[in-house]
């Protein structure tokens, strides 16, 4: 085809996926864009399409592709329910700061505004705002227009705030045809730092005597990674991780304090309220990373707060910080690794304390049953490659590894943690799928049974189209986060929180996994051994203790603390 030659709108908009660099796109087909299924096929050498078995575990797939690669993951879903049903991972992507570009099927323009068979107001669903579900919501009715659209739309997805980006294909456009070519590659646009902004931040960080940083947040690379490292090494400055970005700074680093988010360690949770100055470098610093707006009082927090973003619109929104810098991760890390530290600094003990405290929060209390979690997350640390993508979904099952697993961080090269911030139950299976089929690395997810069947059907994905991932199933029998809420606000009134579970390990035999169940320790490291040799994915179903529901307690200790609670009142 030569380049005047006109072609399916629908073929172009392949065409144009494959010139932004995109090798995998994810989605349920549907009538409403048959020109595009059409234009994947012709295009099949250069892109993969997907199939995947509902929408949800799609969007999913692509928010996960867009946490790794840092350019927007791609899915492609029909009208009406194809596009609610992706709105999970649209709200994800939104609330994680990840870049994202759902492509939704629609009515013919004809039948637009006659309620036509599963006929959606994109706009106003996905409604771009600041307590929306999408950056940008864009209808493309002129083919010749195709282009431009997904130049913006990547473009609106990486730039500022990373984020989703929804454009709408009317049925009918999709089939006309058109002689325009895709755009060159959108690659992303940094703001870059006030030099005055950063004169003051020095200010303050000369006269603090307890200083911390909170790091986490979208945009962030390798580069940017290192430079943070690098800053914190010259400033001796204690480091937290923003809730469920574990992997933005290393782990085993001396100056690494601890995750700062559900579950926190108590006595990281009282560092950060004692602090003088906190620097948070790239989170919004929402309900999670600040224990409900607690470690930071707004509007106005009890600490000098500096807040650099990069998304000018996330700035003094919830806080007014003493500096406000809109800036990307790279720039501004760039920028604080050039500011002169003085030859002694009033806070080394504080940063060593802090570290300390880490390690100290890594040592388990003891809990009932045959199965020791800690020394099954000891077996994944000492046998997973240090290049291993970990996943997982929402529930009190995932503190496991925010407690105890050691990421080594985007300075060492690659990201390695792939987690929902929205709390999206279901994210964990698809996403260590899409790992797996995008990077080829090993793909480990961890998954509660509640969280498993929500997306579980994906592991047909995974085998259809040659991924492999190893899922750890935390099987207790309830929807253990609500249930552990339930004993504290009503204890020994249990309702609704329990489920009746299918043999997992059967139903991940039936999809093509290799499936075991066990239930002591002691097994769990051969069969981890046995699912990172062989070839297919492996589902391993632990049985585990339903009074188990935290890394620090048991249901009975919690429901006994809400009556002793209740009966004084």
């Amino acid at each position: 085809m030569t380049p005047d030659t006109p072609r399916l709108a629908g073929h172009l908009i392949v065409e144009c996926l494959v010139e932004q660099g995109v090798s995998h796109a994810f989605g349920v087909p549907g009538e409403s864009y048959l020109a595009v299924l059409d234009g994947f096929h012709a295009f099949r050498d250069r892109i993969r399409f997907v199939v995947n078995r509902q929408e949800g575990g799609a969007a999913f797939m692509a928010e996960a592709v867009g946490k790794l690669t840092g350019r927007p993951g791609v899915c492609f879903v029909t009208r009406g329910p194809g596009a609610t049903n992706a709105s999970i991972g649209v709200h994800t992507a939104f609330q994680d700061s990840t870049p994202m570009v759902l492509f939704v099927g629609d009515v013919a323009s004809d039948q637009r505004d006659r309620e036509a068979f599963q006929e959606v107001d994109y706009a106003s669903f996905f409604g771009p705002s600041t307590k929306g579900m999408a950056k940008r919501v864009e209808r493309i009715d002129d083919p010749d227009r195709i282009p431009e659209a997904i130049a913006r739309a990547f473009a609106t997805a990486m730039n500022g705030r990373p984020g989703p980006v929804v454009l709408v294909m009317p049925e009918d456009m999709l089939t006309r045809r058109t002689a325009a070519r895709p755009l060159a590659r959108v690659e992303p646009v940094q703001a870059g730092c006030d030099p005055h902004a950063m004169e003051r931040l020095s200010g303050l960080l000369l006269a603090a005597r307890r200083p911390f940083v909170i790091a986490g947040g979208g945009g962030w690379t390798p580069a940017a990674a290192q430079a943070l490292q690098r800053f914190a090494e010259q400033w001796q400055l204690p480091v937290g991780n923003a809730f469920r970005f574990q992997d933005t700074f290393d782990n085993h680093h001396p100056l690494y304090a601890g995750d700062v988010g559900i579950g926190i360690n108590p006595k990281l949770a009282a560092r950060i309220r004692e602090s003088d100055l906190v620097l948070a470098i790239g989170p919004r610093l929402g309900e999670m990373t600040t224990s409900g707006y607690t470690l930071l009082q707004p509007p106005r927090a009890a600490q000098l707060l500096v807040h650099i973003h990069a998304g000018a619109e996330e700035l003094n929104r919830v806080y007014q910080a003493d500096v406000a810098i809109n800036a990307g991760m790279e720039t501004a890390t760039t920028a604080l690794q050039a500011l002169a530290a003085p030859g002694q600094l009033p806070w080394a003990e504080w940063a060593r304390a802090a570290h300390a405290d880490y390690q100290a929060n890594l040592v388990p209390q003891p809990l009932p049953g045959e199965i020791d979690m800690p020394a099954i997350l000891a077996v994944l640390q000492k046998h997973l490659p240090a290049d291993a993508v970990l996943t997982n979904g929402a529930g009190n099952f995932a503190s496991w590894l925010h407690r105890f697993h050691r990421y080594h961080g985007l300075a060492k090269g690659l990201k390695t943690q792939l987690a929902p911030t929205s709390g999206a139950m279901g994210y964990g299976v698809p996403a260590g799928i899409a790992a797996s089929l995008v990077s080829g690395r090993t793909a480990f997810t961890i998954a509660g049974d509640g969280d498993f069947l929500m997306t579980g059907q994906e592991l047909a994905t995974a085998v259809q189209f040659g991924g492999k991932s190893i899922v750890v199933l935390l099987n207790n029998g309830m929807y253990g986060t609500i249930r552990m809420h339930q004993e504290r606000e009503y204890p020994q009134h249990v309702h609704g929180t329990q489920l009746h579970n299918p043999d997992f390990a059967a139903l991940a035999r039936a999809y093509g996994y290799a499936g075991v169940r066990i239930t002591r320790t002691a097994e769990f490291e051969p069969e981890l051994l046995a699912a990172l040799e062989r070839e297919q994915g492996t589902l391993i179903e632990v049985m585990l203790d339903p009074e188990v529901i935290t890394t620090r307690g048991t249901l009975s200790a919690i429901r006994e603390a809400a009556l002793q609670r209740a009966s004084a009142e």
